[in-house]
């Protein structure tokens, strides 16, 4: 999306007029290995049909996933039957079958497509040599065992299908700590948990040597993968059918943890993989230099934080003068934006998804809102921080309210008003990296796929450039003050308080 289209979508709240039937299609991906796999699989399946398709990949959790497949931000994404049943479509009783479940689906102008071939169940897992130790082979055995530290990833602990129903189940006293599912392993290798929740198809159940603890009350459904695609992504693209079709009970269970295994252990490409699969050619830009990579993402990142930082300087600045013209309404305007700035800021990206989708410009949107506050109160406090003598001698020689905003009060509020525009851009090449977690692009994708694959070079190739720009971004700003201050503003101003 190009930056005029950005700022057309943040100040008219509309998106462009495209016909809908010139788009490509969108294949969506959760933020875990699998998930971008199969992506992959359905992206280059649909090459193969003649089908341009586009994978946003990486857009977060499941509700995030679903939303943006009813808003239409994608057309297709791969789901779970239990994850369906449990979570996302409640009202269904949860023994229910295919045919139920894509009659529910339909009634929202979405489809499912016939299991893709595995039942990638959720379950909880252990060491071998600890669960040898203390003698434990079910679910049913942990309540015996109070010590044990549980480290379950976030999604699954507030999930209908996840540890809230499971703790009742049975009737588990432990208090799980909540982390990431691929940092879980990691603390798990490393001593500092005992137990993790896990999927069936995991590649580090082999890798670490886990025991997948027997669900012995069949608590956890049948979890067997399925593309969930919205209706009217069959009329655009007819053909989608046929994809779906080839892709029905193509993939079991080992395959899958093969292919798991070729990304998060081999360290090979999703794409490569999910081709070397499908035997066809990959289309990876993933092998591209690392200069290459960092100069794309720093472009994107740049995008983030420029188009922010501009919209909150057309409405942060107003504001601040009008602040300093209205004590009255001072305290009100002051009080909204530092709201703003107290809202977590993931939480904040999460907010913005319904009104603008997912992407770059929701991330915006959000570093905008965040942005304000700096900016809104060092004009405010620039201005009103100006000595009355100064205001009073300026009104005594006439001069018209604008002369004296922009020739005397604006030159000695400017190394203030300086201070928060360069606060709030630091701030939004920190904060633009959790734009990822939404597919906003940038140095988090970097970060994040780097996490995700415990590939340390990759974290640091998207934490270092962002380090570098907040940096650059401060001199920059620095020197902008040294060159458009005038000495003599900023020794009059500074005798002025004195």
């Amino acid at each position: 999306m190009s930056f005029f289209r950005h700022v057309a979508l943040l100040v008219v709240l509309v998106l462009s007029g495209t016909p809908a039937n010139a788009k490509p299609l969108v294949v969506g991906s959760k933020n875990f290995t699998e998930s971008l796999l199969l992506a992959e699989i359905v992206r280059l399946q649909a090459q193969q049909q003649h089908i341009e398709m586009q994978h946003r990949r990486a857009l977060g959790g499941t509700r995030i996933l679903w939303r943006a497949l009813e808003n239409g931000d994608i057309d297709i994404y791969a789901e779970y039957t239990g994850t369906l049943l449990r979570e996302l479509l409640p009202d269904l009783p949860p023994d229910a079958d295919l045919v139920a479940i894509g009659a529910a689906l339909k009634s929202r102008g979405l489809g499912i497509s016939a299991p893709l071939g595995f039942n990638d169940s959720y379950a909880l897992g252990m060491t071998r040599t600890t669960a040898q130790k203390l003698g434990i082979e079910r679910i049913s055995d942990l309540p015996k065992h109070v010590e044990l530290r549980f480290g379950l990833s976030n999604e699954f602990l507030q999930r209908g299908d996840g540890w809230p129903a499971l703790h009742d189940a049975y009737a588990l006293p432990q208090k799980p700590r909540g982390m990431d599912h691929d940092l879980a392993y990691r603390a798990l290798k490393s001593d500092s948990i005992d137990i993790v929740d896990l999927y069936t198809s995991d590649a580090e159940i082999a890798y670490y040597d886990l025991r997948v603890l027997d669900d012995d009350r069949n608590y956890f459904p049948r979890y067997d993968a399925v593309l969930v695609y919205r209706l009217d992504a069959l009329q655009r693209e007819p053909a989608l059918a046929a994809v779906l079709q080839s892709l029905g009970a193509r993939i079991d269970l080992a395959a899958m943890q093969r292919l798991n295994a070729a990304v998060k252990i081999a360290a090979r490409t999703d794409t490569d993989v999910a081709a070397e699969f499908l035997g066809v050619k990959s289309d990876a830009v993933a092998n591209s230099s690392r200069a290459i990579r960092i100069a794309a993402r720093t472009l994107e990142h740049l995008e983030l934080v420029a188009i922010s930082l501009g919209l909150a300087l057309l409405l942060g600045l107003p504001l601040g003068i009008f602040a300093a013209r209205r004590p009255r309404v001072a305290r009100t305007i002051l009080s909204l934006a530092g709201i703003l700035q107290t809202v977590p800021s993931l939480a904040m990206f999460v907010f913005m998804i319904p009104l603008f989708g997912i992407g770059a410009s929701t991330a915006i949107v959000a570093l905008f809102l965040y942005s304000l506050l700096p900016i809104v109160r060092n004009t405010y406090a620039g201005l009103t921080g100006i000595a009355p003598e100064l205001r009073e001698s300026a009104a005594a020689l006439g001069l018209p309210y604008s002369t004296r905003l922009w020739r005397i009060e604006l030159p000695l509020a400017a190394r203030t008003i300086l201070a928060g525009i360069k606060i709030a851009a630091v701030i939004n090449v920190g904060t633009a990296t959790l734009g990822a977690l939404i597919g906003a692009g940038g140095y988090g994708e970097t970060i994040l796929t780097g996490i995700r694959l415990d590939n340390v070079g990759l974290i640091l190739e998207g934490a270092i450039p962002a380090a570098a720009m907040a940096l650059l971004v401060q001199e920059v700003f620095e020197l902008i003050e040294r060159r458009i201050l005038p000495r003599g503003y900023n020794a009059g101003n500074a005798r002025s308080r004195a």
